[in-house]
């Protein structure tokens, strides 16, 4: 399966998926071509497949999307081109790519999609608002959310998991109680109340089930901000259309099926470890071992929507992240250290100013 392209009926030229209207637009003449949902085609969003079954059986046989897809040099994104793009930037550092170094890629195809909510022009007018509030950054910073590919339309995979889990666990409950000391101080004989716990063996087993629970497929973006784009709507998933894409780049996932998994199993068992404290009771818990187990495995690959900015300062890229749903925005942020230096100065100055007013009065 490849891309597909969508003429403009009015002028010929290709339509673009317009955030927020549910609609493909022609960037040149404003033609706008509706995107009817097919309510049959529509509950596929929501399906889930079965983890076992597919690693068992399916593996190789599931449906896959093929593309174009270009290998960065400077970064190793893997990025998806459309039919009829010969060459383009690296979204994620802004190198050059060229089609020519393309090749043919079989993935999983995405179930389901979260189309781009967030316009253009309001992500940059958030970008450059978070821009305008950081202290000493420099003057490249600026000019990147200004320039003509300062922000890119990025498609990033995710997976989700649901699951069943069972786990034993021993550990320690502590109660607390205090008693009443005797202490000498300044010679005179006082009292005071101290706490102490008490600490008591406890095993047990908890049940916790999980729905959705997301992990970003992808290694090329800083996971730190790209975790901090959540939460994502994923009531808002939308089965995979071409029409939601045209015009933006896909990422290609990195992160295979399996090692996904292990993702989210660390996930769920920061999950667990709370539910055990709870289970557990008192003023304090310690797990000491746990045993989870996993049943009714599924999950399924989305794509989520991401404005991306990067640019390189000094030798090291920068990228700037807003959610394509909600408008978040985090990112990685370099310092000038001539302003730094600057300021440093400026108050140094004002100090030795001071200083010197102090003396002669």
């Amino acid at each position: 399966m490849t891309t597909k392209t969508y003429p403009c009926s009015l002028c010929g030229a290709k339509l673009e998926f317009s955030p927020g209207q549910h609609a493909l637009k022609c960037p040149y003449c404003g033609g706008q071509n509706q995107i009817e949902v097919d309510a049959s085609v529509q509950s596929v969003s929501n399906e889930e497949l079965d983890y076992q079954d597919y690693l068992n059986k399916q593996a190789g046989n599931e449906a896959v999307i093929e593309q174009q897809t270009v290998k960065c040099t400077a970064c190793g994104a893997q990025s998806q081109f459309g039919q009829h793009i010969v060459s383009d930037r690296c979204p994620f550092c802004a190198a050059p790519m060229i089609a020519a170094n393309a090749y043919s890629k079989r993935q999983i195809q995405p179930k389901a999609i979260a189309p781009f909510d967030v316009k253009e022009s309001e992500a940059r007018k958030k970008f450059s608002d978070w821009v305008a509030g950081l202290w000493f950054a420099p003057n490249a910073l600026k000019r990147a959310y200004r320039a003509d590919r300062g922000l890119k339309g990025i498609y990033t995979p995710y997976w989700t998991y649901d699951a069943e889990s069972h786990t034993t666990y021993q550990g320690q409950r502590g109660d607390d109680y205090t008693v009443t000391e005797n202490y000498i101080q300044d010679g005179e004989t006082k009292t005071r109340q101290v706490t102490k716990t008490d600490w008591t063996f406890v095993a047990g087993e908890v049940d916790v089930n999980f729905d959705d629970v997301l992990v970003i497929a992808s290694k090329t973006l800083p996971k730190q901000y790209a975790d901090n784009l959540a939460p994502w709507n994923l009531n808002k998933l939308q089965s995979y259309r071409d029409e939601y894409v045209s015009g933006f780049t896909v990422e290609a996932y990195q992160i295979p099926l399996e090692p996904g998994f292990v993702d989210a199993r660390s996930i769920m068992e920061d999950t667990i470890r709370n539910t055990i404290c709870r289970d557990i009771g008192g003023d304090h818990q310690r797990i000491t071992a746990m045993q989870p187990r996993y049943s009714k495995i599924s999950f399924k690959h989305i794509l989520l929507p991401i404005w991306l900015s990067s640019y390189k300062y000094g030798e090291k890229t920068y990228r700037f992240l807003v959610n394509g749903q909600t408008g978040e925005v985090q990112g990685e942020r370099p310092y000038s250290y001539w302003k730094i230096a600057g300021a440093a100065l400026c108050v140094f100055a004002m100090i030795m100013v001071l200083i010197a007013f102090a003396k002669t009065n």
